[in-house]
């Protein structure tokens, strides 16, 4: 892959078995793909134990990785209540490694993600995922999914904060 010279953004998608990350550095209007993949955890083990294992993992990739920015995706409604509070915690874990670093923070509801990447709120995770590959050039999806939809939180990060600069200097 060929080396850019612009901003990198790292993209996290929470979950507490499987944490997808992907980096990329924007220059211009060009899009890199720099790493992506996912933070696994124990999935028997408790709680408290994979989330130890998300934020080992995130801090690792942080330190590798370099990024100025992180992008999270927000935590969506889900019907199980139960469900939402411990994606609200692998959330949680996600943006304390992030600000342990000292990284400038962003979060992005999953709607605006799917609309910045495919331009479409409702786009099926699969869509999503072609996208991805179309906008950073790769020959198919980045596998797993979870570092697929990182990399999506990522473009859609580099796609509204051009938008929002051009808008300020517009004004």
């Amino acid at each position: 892959m060929p080396k850019a010279s612009g901003v990198r953004v790292m993209g996290i998608d929470p979950g507490t078995q499987a944490t997808g990350f992907g980096v990329i550095e924007a220059a211009e209007r060009l899009l890199t793909p720099i790493a992506w993949g996912v933070v696994r955890s124990p999935p028997r083990a408790p709680l408290a134990e994979r989330l130890k294992a998300m934020s080992d993992g995130l801090r690792e990739a942080i330190a590798t990785y370099r990024p100025a920015i992180v992008a999270v995706e927000d935590t969506f409604y889900a019907r199980n209540v139960k469900v939402a509070l411990t994606l609200g915690q692998a959330r949680g874990v996600a943006l304390v490694a992030a600000a342990d670093a000292g990284l400038e923070i962003l979060t992005y509801p999953a709607r605006t993600i799917k609309q910045a990447v495919s331009g479409y709120g409702a786009a099926s995770k699969d869509q999503v995922q072609a996208m991805v590959a179309h906008i950073l050039g790769l020959e198919e999806p980045p596998r797993p999914p979870d570092a697929a939809d990182a990399l999506a939180v990522a473009i859609c990060h580099c796609h509204t904060s051009t938008m929002q600069a051009r808008l300020q200097a517009a004004q």
